[in-house]
């Protein structure tokens, strides 16, 4: 079985809510980029990204 990431639900400095993805090996390979204002916006967000990423197409942009 594959190692899989952990969502993370976290109040930063700002009082705001966070999630991260770390990574088994305790990287961090995701993050929410915003505050939350509620635990439960976080965890939406959590749920938006699982819910709207599984199969998600990758894009590789040109260098300008």
């Amino acid at each position: 079985m594959a190692n899989t990431g952990t969502f993370e639900v976290y109040r930063d400095s700002a009082d705001e809510w966070r999630w991260r993805l770390v990574a088994s090996n305790g990287n961090i390979i995701a993050d929410s980029g915003e505050g939350y204002s509620s635990k439960q916006g976080a965890k939406r967000g959590i749920d938006s990204v699982k819910r709207n990423a599984p199969d998600a197409d990758v894009d590789v942009l040109p260098v300008d």
